[in-house]
């Protein structure tokens, strides 16, 4: 498998300060570090060259500055991710080196590591634009629930799907498997300025999916299956247990 040389692939890692059900999110305290520092340090784990910290608030700058890690203020008024992301890597690579974005949420505090390199991998096929993750749904309440978006693709290996569709429904009908997508996106750089130059589409707006607008403007994801939906950091009792597994990790180091 050829890897991307490191100074070809850059890691974002956006972090909203504006949650309402988690205030002050990046900055909660996990295992002795704020959120965000532990998201950096799985990125930092995966090796896959820079990585970057976008940030819109002051405290959060210095919390990821203090750890040692570069970050970037971005804007407030982004309508996506993605529009943050593509701001800050205009800003940390003007020149254009990096050829692929991995864009990893910035509340994955527990995320294995392994799953950013999977994500890298259906780039090795140059008609991909983006790649992402899914999950195979083991609980039945997750195949009906809209907040958990299921990725429709036909299967082309072992481990991967060339997406089709995306949604909050339950879908594809009939015998089989249901897959959860998980969030975290890897751009070919001119796939990620194509994106954020197009208008945003009927299906994105009417699913509230991002990804749909690539779909509808032709543009092809693939997806790389994994084993596990890392723990997004939403709520109260989120925050709980990535503490509950992140201190157990640091006892047995």
């Amino acid at each position: 498998m050829k890897h991307h040389s490191s100074d070809e692939t850059i890691i974002l890692i956006p972090a909203r300060m504006a949650s309402t059900r988690l205030p002050d999110k990046p900055l909660a305290d996990i295992a002795g570090k704020p959120m965000i520092v532990q998201v950096a340090d799985r990125a930092r784990e995966a090796g896959m060259g820079r990585i970057v910290v976008a940030v819109d608030d002051d405290r959060v700058y210095e919390a990821v500055a203090n750890a040692g890690y570069e970050v970037v203020m971005t804007g407030q008024q982004h309508q996506s991710g993605s529009d943050r992301i593509y701001e800050a890597l205009r800003k940390v690579d003007p020149e254009g080196k990096a050829k692929a974005v991995i864009n990893v949420q910035g509340d994955l505090p527990t995320i294995d590591p392994r799953i950013i390199q999977a994500a890298l991998r259906p780039l090795e096929n140059r008609a991909v634009d983006i790649a992402t993750l899914a999950v195979e749904i083991k609980e039945e309440a997750d195949k009906t629930a809209s907040q958990v978006v299921k990725v429709v693709g036909a299967p082309i290996g072992a481990t991967r799907l060339r997406s089709l569709y995306f949604t909050r429904a339950t879908a594809p009908w009939g015998d089989g498997p249901l897959y959860h997508h998980v969030g975290l996106y890897v751009y070919r750089r001119e796939a990620l300025e194509r994106f954020v130059s197009l208008p945003r589409s009927f299906l994105e707006e009417r699913e509230r999916l991002e990804q749909l607008r690539a779909l509808e403007h032709g543009m092809r994801i693939d997806v790389e299956i994994v084993n596990d939906v890392p723990l997004g950091v939403d709520t109260p009792e989120d925050l709980e247990k990535a503490r509950r597994i992140l201190e157990g990790r640091k006892e047995q180091s």
